[in-house]
C-alpha cells in the first residue's frame, strides 16, 4: 500500500532509505481555454507538490530516475513532451534532470494508441449491447497490457536504493513491484480540485433542469442525450 506523505514524520527515516523508492504524483491538467478559478487551483496544486517532493528527498533520498506516462521519446526531446503535455510537471521534472535524474519511458507508443482508440469507442456509446461488451473487453485487455508494462519498466530501470518520481493520472491501476516502496503525494490543493469538478458537475445538471422546464419527456431526453454526447467527446485534461 502507497505510504501517506504525512505519515513519514511518525516513522524512522532509515527504515525508507535503502531499497527501491517512489514518488508518485497525480497528474492535474490546466489547458488555455479553462476557467482563471481553475488554473489558480492548478498552479497551487504543482507549487504544493513541489514543496512536498521537497520535503520527502531530503528525508528518503533524491530523485534518480522520472517517469511520465503519455510519453514516448526519451532525453531532452521527452522533457519537451512533457513540456506540451503539462507544463506544471514539467517544471518538476526538468528540475530533477537537471540535478542529475534520467528521464526514463515506460509507454509502447502502439499499446498506448491502442488504449487511447477503445477508449474513444467506449465515450461513443453503442447501441447493440453485444458490441458494447466486446468493445469492452477490448480495452481491459489492451489497458493491462499497457499497465503490466509500465510496472515492468520501473522494475527494470529503477536499481537498488534509488528512488524515481513518477507522474501518473490519479485513477491509475498499475500494479507495481512488491519491492518498490511507493510514496503518494496528495496535497491539499487537489482536494480543491476535485470539489471544483463536483461543483461544476452540479451547476450543470441543474442548468440542465432550468433549460429543459416544462419540457415533455421525449424532448427532455432528446436534449440530455446530445448533451451527454457532446461531453463524451471533450477530450480528458
Amino acid at each position: 500500500m502507497p505510504e501517506q506523505l504525512g505519515k513519514i514524520e511518525r516513522l524512522e527515516v532509515e527504515h525508507f532509505i535503502q531499497g527501491k523508492k517512489l514518488y508518485l504524483v497525480p497528474l492535474v491538467y490546466s489547458g488555455e481555454e479553462v476557467p482563471n478559478e481553475y488554473k489558480e487551483k492548478c498552479g497551487r496544486y504543482w507549487q504544493q507538490v513541489t514543496e512536498q517532493l521537497t520535503n520527502l528527498t531530503s528525508k528518503i533520498g533524491k530523485v534518480n530516475r522520472v517517469y511520465h506516462e503519455s510519453i514516448f521519446p526519451s532525453g531532452e526531446d521527452g522533457l519537451k513532451a512533457i513540456e506540451s503535455l503539462n507544463p506544471g510537471s514539467y517544471k518538476i521534472a526538468r528540475i530533477e534532470c537537471d540535478n542529475g535524474a534520467i528521464l526514463e519511458i515506460i509507454e509502447e507508443k502502439e499499446l498506448f494508441e491502442e488504449v487511447i482508440d477503445w477508449q474513444r469507442c467506449l465515450m461513443l456509446g453503442f447501441i447493440s449491447n453485444k458490441v458494447g461488451s466486446k468493445v469492452s473487453e477490448f480495452y481491459v485487455e489492451a489497458a493491462k497490457k499497457r499497465n503490466a508494462f509500465m510496472a515492468e519498466k520501473i522494475s527494470e530501470t529503477l536499481k537498488d536504493d534509488e528512488a524515481g518520481l513518477l507522474f501518473i493520472r490519479e485513477e491509475h491501476s498499475v500494479q507495481f513491484p512488491s519491492d518498490i516502496e511507493v510514496f503518494s503525494i496528495f496535497p491539499p490543493a487537489l482536494d480543491e480540485i476535485h470539489r471544483w469538478y463536483r461543483d461544476q458537475a452540479r451547476l450543470g445538471i441543474e442548468k440542465f433542469a432550468e433549460e429543459n422546464k416544462g419540457k415533455t419527456k421525449g424532448e427532455a431526453e432528446g436534449v440530455e442525450k446530445k448533451t451527454r454526447k457532446r461531453t463524451k467527446r471533450e477530450p480528458k485534461g
